[in-house]
């Protein structure tokens, strides 16, 4: 049998198994690549690394654990990096799904940022329903309808909250989204008319349709596992010492099975090609 034959009589079962090898080895040896940041993931970076220690930050995360995968690891790295810049936090969601996930953020906080503080430093204003409605309610008066924290606290019992009037006074706002509403909503009923700086993270699937507002409208934006693993790297560049840290990491650690995945899935496809080709040319010679 020639090499032509074997590959053409090739059990598909051993492509999947090869599939599954290509997966399972980077997660289990923890396999790693070098990322190097591309413009779009500098200039996110630049949206908060440059802002004065303290500023207050607009954390909003809506997406749902169907999107975990590609965005906890970029709404992880917003954190870690909003943290080291001493930045105020103020989260919210309008997905009824994402409550759950800002917990995670503020995990983060409690368990790597032991100084930060609740309601002085960051703040978990939860789920209100309403889609693009909230967002335009809270640009002129948030406490209308964020009036507690998740918790039932007052706002005005904060003293991070208490003199808080709208998401005008926000230094920036960044949006972690997995759909509608999302990054296009806060682009188009904050962002935009009230000339207020908001850099994204978003699915690789909703992010064609938000580059059109790049750089006027939207600052920057993460596009998917690839721009989250970027992130983490230009934010380990800025603070070393997160290369100890291997939660602070999931994106880069997440890379190293699709680059295997995808290698393989190309040399398959040439694969098939060269044998396709050569078995043609080898009927034409007959």
């Amino acid at each position: 049998m020639n090499l032509t034959e074997f590959f053409r009589n090739l059990d598909r079962r051993w492509i999947f198994l090869l599939m599954l090898l290509s997966i399972l080895i980077p997660l289990l040896f923890g396999l790693r690549f070098p990322e190097s940041p591309s413009p779009m993931v500098l200039n996110v970076r630049s949206a908060i690394e440059e802002l004065p220690e303290g500023s207050d930050v607009l954390m909003a995360w809506d997406f749902d654990p169907a999107s975990r995968g590609e965005l906890s690891p970029m709404a992880a790295a917003f954190v870690r990096h909003c943290a080291y810049k001493k930045h105020k936090l103020y989260f919210l969601t309008l997905w009824a799904t994402g409550g759950p996930l800002i917990q995670e953020s503020i995990d983060i906080l409690n368990r790597e940022f032991p100084g930060y503080e609740y309601g002085r430093d960051y703040v978990n204003l939860g789920f209100r329903p309403g889609g693009e409605g909230v967002i335009k309610v809270v640009v002129g008066d948030l406490k209308k309808l964020f009036a507690n924290d998740v918790d039932g606290t007052s706002l005005d019992e904060l003293a991070l909250t208490r003199n808080l009037k709208n998401i005008r006074q926000m230094d920036l706002i960044v949006n972690v989204s997995a759909g509608y509403p999302g990054t296009k909503e806060w682009v188009l009923y904050a962002a935009t008319p009230y000339d207020l700086e908001i850099v994204g993270g978003t699915t690789g699937v909703s992010a064609p349709s938000l580059y059109p507002y790049i750089p006027g409208q939207l600052t920057g934006l993460l596009a998917a596992i690839k721009a989250a693993a970027e992130y983490e790297q230009a934010v380990i560049d800025l603070y070393p010492a997160l290369m100890e840290n291997d939660t602070a990491q999931e994106g880069l650690r997440r890379m190293g099975p699709q680059l295997l995945a995808h290698m393989l899935v190309i040399l398959l496809i040439v694969a098939g090609n060269v044998i396709y080709f050569w078995e043609r040319r080898k009927g034409v010679a007959s």
